[in-house]
């Protein structure tokens, strides 16, 4: 009989695209689930995984176990869903994928709040980036993601996801303290229209914002440097190499040398959950939606 933990393991390199990708959203090593997947070739007598280049592609026959998978995975969903709903308690494991800066500053309050008020629900968290996140909870690989987008760039919720609004995180334009803007108790975007900017890199929901949003304003803006992290992006602001537009959920205290402007109109994110509509019975998605409003509203109170 297949093991469905290899299979699990076999479908999360699918969807993820490689082993490491993989490892790192089921929460195991690379080599735990590349030991998974050598299992499970030796169980069917069949290549699973073949080398392309630098990477690895899944054969016809290891595509067929992933479709038999996702149907197994989803026959266990609605058995876990239907035991945990006639408990009536928050019960079994829980993975939730969430956005950078939602891991850091929402997500732990919440987590912990969990934990405390129902010590049987086992909650495992994966930094994923929003677009990725809806995705995966759509295929069953997560349960529930933490996402956001933007007034100009609404998130999508493909059929059979539902959502809950968590909070609107509000952003604000970083620059040296030395900055002639930086005594300004407001800005514009006008003010902005020659700046030199620090920003995310191409694809992600922010840089994508910041250039729509200027150039709707006539302006092409010059995006001087790229980097993931806000922190990184604090850092170049400090040193007096451009200006950011930055959130405040889980930025933290800003450095000496940085002043925030509040920029008119304010630039807005809206925060997410979402979770399949089948598993919307779950007490543990009302619980985790539940913790993670009141975690947000200790970080506005």
């Amino acid at each position: 009989m297949l093991d469905l933990a290899r299979l699990r393991a076999l479908h999360a390199v699918h969807v993820h695209g490689s082993v490491a990708a993989a490892a790192a959203t089921l929460g195991y090593t690379p080599s735990a689930i590349s030991q998974q997947i050598s299992k499970l070739e030796r169980e069917t007598r069949t290549t699973l995984l073949e080398r392309r280049g630098r990477g690895i592609a899944l054969t016809e026959d290891a595509l067929h176990l992933v479709s038999a998978a996702g149907e197994l995975m989803a026959i266990v969903e609605r058995a876990e869903i239907t035991l945990e709903e006639r408990r009536g308690l928050p019960t079994g494991d829980l993975t939730i994928g969430a956005f950078a800066t939602a891991a850091r500053g929402l997500l732990p309050t919440a987590l912990a709040a969990l934990a405390g008020q129902h010590p049987t629900l086992r909650t495992r968290l994966s930094e994923v980036d929003p677009h990725v996140s809806v995705d995966l909870v759509a295929k069953g690989v997560i349960d529930l993601a933490v996402a956001h987008d933007w007034d100009i760039a609404p998130l999508p919720a493909p059929e059979g996801v539902e959502h809950a609004h968590i909070g609107d995180d509000l952003c604000d334009v970083l620059v040296p303290a030395n900055h002639p803007l930086a005594t300004r108790p407001a800005i514009v975007r006008a003010d902005l229209a020659h700046e030199p900017w620090i920003c995310q890199p191409p694809g992600s929901v922010c840089h994508d914002w910041l250039v729509r949003t200027l150039r709707a304003d006539g302006h092409e803006p010059e995006l001087r440097h790229q980097a993931a992290e806000y922190h990184t992006q604090l850092a170049l602001v400090r040193a007096g190499l451009g200006i950011a537009l930055i959130p405040r959920l889980g930025r933290g205290p800003l450095p000496d040398g940085v002043v925030a402007l509040r920029l008119d109109p304010v630039p807005t994110r809206h925060v997410y959950a979402l979770w399949r509509t089948g598993a919307a019975r779950r007490p543990a998605i009302t619980a985790t939606v539940h913790a993670l409003r009141a975690a947000w509203d200790s970080l506005s109170g």
